[in-house]
Order: structure tokens, then C-alpha cells, then sequence
């Protein structure tokens, strides 16, 4: 034979046995879970970070109620805000059994690009290679990263509504973290997906604290997305939570404002819906601890902000659903903020509502509001769903928000 002719067979028949390879690879990765980035804030911020300021020679363990299940399992993390390189020494996912213990029967090592160390460049993510790991829906997933060098943390989620674990040297391996300290914020994971077989339908919840989970019981997945991923996992749909506690629409806070981080947050999941909650904090962080400089906020502003979202929504074929924004007077009583509410703010939060419902420019409309609300007194929050801060839900007021949300308005009629 020809030596050329030879060597395209030797090339043709390479191909043919890696094909089979190829034609293993899943049809389709699902987010199964979220975490938005944040900068962390400096220490005269009216809010602790809740966290170490530098990690060294540690291990983070963290633990996620994924929504809808797989056989394949990856993780991703962020270094949205970092200034430096962040060196994750080892990285390992298996399913939780409560605290910092772990099913060492489902431990697995995670590799990126085949290595098990991987270097978060600055403001990048960083995805890993897909490990075989029986994830059922609504299983509990402990992650768990080690920190080998001096590093200043700087992306982070703040509100983890769970506990974190915290321990000295490389324990990422260990079925317990015994003696280990716990955080209540995420240091740099930021998703988890899982391998499905055919395309699965997905809602992406996009809002502030209240979406976040602010004063719901810890470690007990009872955010209002959680109660909501717990009724549509058996229909295969999965939930993310995109919440940002102090997050705005317009300005940036306790994370960057929605218009930036929309495409990050929402748009790259690929989801069939979105449901943005946010702007109470448009509305109630001017003149307040947080920016007692800040003009006040008007509502055609903030409605100017929704058509953004909305066209941005229609332009990727997501359906958007608006969500009212809930009653908060006296909002924060016991809180280091001061001058939350005041009787304008709760105008320009009416007028708002009052578009969200009345303008037909969203897909549909989730009235939390309505939902919320004390009848006797709209403007103030029913006792039984309240947190006992007048702005944020309890953990019924949260379910009752899940509770609210059918497939007709997440997806229309079909």
C-alpha cells in the first residue's frame, strides 16, 4: 500500500475506535444547583462577611441540596472577584450524611483537565471533568476543597443558609471533619450539575435576600426555591437559586446589580424560566445604614430596569415572570440598619407592584404581595409568614411563596 494511503487508514481507523468515546459523552449537563458569586466587603461594611478573611493549608467543606438527579456528577467554582490566582489543592464531591460527615463509599476525586489540582485564574471559572456519582434528586452533595497557599478569600456567596466546615491541613479525603469550624457563607463553589439523558426543563429563581433564603432554618433547605424544587423534582425540572442577599436591580450592593450579573446568573443556565423577586432593596437602601448618601428611588426607574430584564429574557426565549415585591413596613427593627422604610418608600413599592401586575409586560405574574400581605394592614406582612423582621418570611410564609408558583405560570399553557 501507498505509505500516504497508509497512513489516512491508520488515521481513519484511530478515529473509528475512539468514536465510540465520543458518542458516550452525555447529551446533556443540567444545573442542578447554584451559588451567585459575591466580592467579599471590607470590615466597616454595616455587615460581617462571615467568613475568614485568607485561607491557608485548610479544607471547606460544603454541603448542597441539589434539585433533580443524575449518574454524573461536576462541580464548578469561581474566582469572579479575585485579584490573585487561587490554588484548589484537591477538590472531592460525595454525598452528605449530615454535619461534615460523608458517605466515603461515594467519595469521589474531582480532576480538572485530568489534574487534581486546578488554579481559579482571576475573575474566572473553573468547571471540572465529570465524575460517576448516583446523585438522586434532592440528595444532599458535600464538596469539600483544599486551600493549600496563603489566600486572600475575595469570591464568595455570603448568604450559604448552611453550615461550612472549616478544618486544618488536607482533610478533603475524611469521612468526618471532627473539630472543624463552620462558616455560614461559600467560598467559591458556585454550581453543581449533574448528566441527563434528554433535556430537562429549568427555572431559575432571581432575586435578593428573600430568594436568597434570609432568615429561614439553617441547614434545613426551607428557601422558598428549595420548597419549590422539592415539589417539581419528581417532574424532572430542576430549580437554581440566583438570589443575592442585598442584591438591587439597578445599583450594586452586597453583590453586583441585576443588569450585570444577568447573563452569569440566569441566561447561561439556559433555563425555560426565570422568576425575578428584586427591588425592595432599590427601594429600601437609599437613606438607610447601607447608603445614607443615595438618592431615593423612583419607580419609573426601577420599572425602567424590568423592561431591561424582560427584553434581555424574550431575546434568549426564556419566559419571565415578574414577581410583587412584598410588604416591608418597619422593616428591621433589631437590625444595625437603620431608616429601612418610611412612608415614601412604601409609595414607590405600590406603584411598582401596581405596574408589575396591571402592564402585561411580563410573561405572567407571581403575586407575593397578595400572598404576604396582612389584609387588615397591606402595607405590613401577616404574622404567620413572617420572620419576626417584617422583611423577610419564615419558613411557612417561604413554602407558601413555593406553594403559589404552578407549571402554568413558571411555563404558560401547554
Amino acid at each position: 500500500m501507498n505509505p500516504l494511503l497508509r497512513s489516512f487508514a491508520a488515521a481513519a481507523l484511530a478515529l473509528s475506535l475512539l468514536a465510540p468515546a465520543y458518542a458516550a459523552e452525555p447529551a446533556h449537563w443540567v444545573g442542578t444547583w447554584t451559588a451567585s458569586p459575591q466580592a467579599t466587603w471590607a470590615a466597616e461594611f454595616v455587615l460581617p462577611n462571615n467568613a475568614p478573611d485568607r485561607l491557608r493549608d485548610q479544607t471547606v467543606r460544603q454541603v448542597a441540596r441539589i434539585s433533580v438527579g443524575g449518574a454524573r456528577v461536576r462541580i464548578a467554582l469561581s474566582n469572579a472577584y479575585g485579584r490573585e490566582p487561587v490554588v484548589i489543592g484537591a477538590a472531592r464531591v460525595a454525598r452528605s450524611l449530615g454535619g461534615s460527615r460523608i458517605d466515603a463509599g461515594s467519595d469521589r476525586a474531582l480532576t480538572f483537565g485530568g489534574r487534581g489540582e486546578v488554579t481559579l485564574l482571576p475573575g474566572a471559572p473553573v468547571l471540572s471533568d465529570p465524575v460517576e456519582l448516583s446523585a438522586p434528586a434532592l440528595a444532599e452533595l458535600a464538596v469539600s476543597l483544599y486551600l493549600p497557599q496563603d489566600t486572600a478569600l475575595r469570591s464568595f456567596h455570603w448568604e450559604g443558609g448552611q453550615d461550612a466546615y472549616l478544618a486544618r491541613g488536607d482533610r478533603s479525603a475524611q469521612a468526618a471533619l471532627d473539630g472543624a469550624d463552620t462558616v455560614s457563607s461559600r467560598p467559591y463553589l458556585s454550581g453543581i450539575y449533574v448528566e441527563s439523558a434528554r433535556p430537562l426543563r429549568t427555572v431559575v429563581a432571581f432575586g435578593d435576600s428573600i430568594t436568597d433564603g434570609a432568615a429561614s432554618s439553617i441547614n434545613r433547605n426551607h428557601r422558598w426555591p428549595d420548597f419549590l424544587a422539592q415539589r417539581l423534582a419528581s417532574r424532572d425540572i430542576a430549580v437554581l437559586n440566583a438570589g443575592i442577599s442585598g442584591a438591587q436591580v439597578l445599583n450594586d450592593g452586597m453583590g453586583v446589580n441585576a443588569l450585570a450579573r444577568f447573563e452569569r446568573d440566569v441566561l447561561a443556565q439556559r433555563p425555560d424560566s426565570v422568576v425575578l423577586l428584586m427591588g425592595i432593596n432599590d427601594i429600601g437602601w437609599p437613606g438607610s445604614s447601607f447608603e445614607p448618601a443615595r438618592e431615593a428611588m423612583s419607580a419609573q426607574r426601577l420599572i425602567g430596569g424590568y423592561r431591561q430584564l424582560i427584553a434581555r429574557a424574550r431575546q434568549a426565549g426564556v419566559r419571565i415572570v415578574g414577581a410583587t415585591l412584598t410588604p416591608f413596613e418597619h422593616a428591621l427593627p433589631d437590625a444595625p440598619v437603620k431608616r429601612y422604610f418610611n412612608p415614601q418608600k412604601e409609595r414607590v413599592r405600590q406603584q411598582v407592584n401596581a405596574w408589575i401586575r396591571d402592564s402585561g409586560e411580563f410573561d405572567a405574574v407571581a403575586d407575593f404581595d397578595a400572598l404576604l400581605r396582612d389584609p387588615a394592614h397591606p402595607a405590613r406582612m401577616q404574622a404567620a409568614f413572617d420572620s419576626g423582621d417584617r422583611l423577610h418570611p419564615g419558613d411557612a410564609g417561604y413554602r407558601a411563596m413555593a406553594d403559589s408558583l404552578d407549571e402554568a405560570i413558571l411555563f404558560g399553557a401547554h
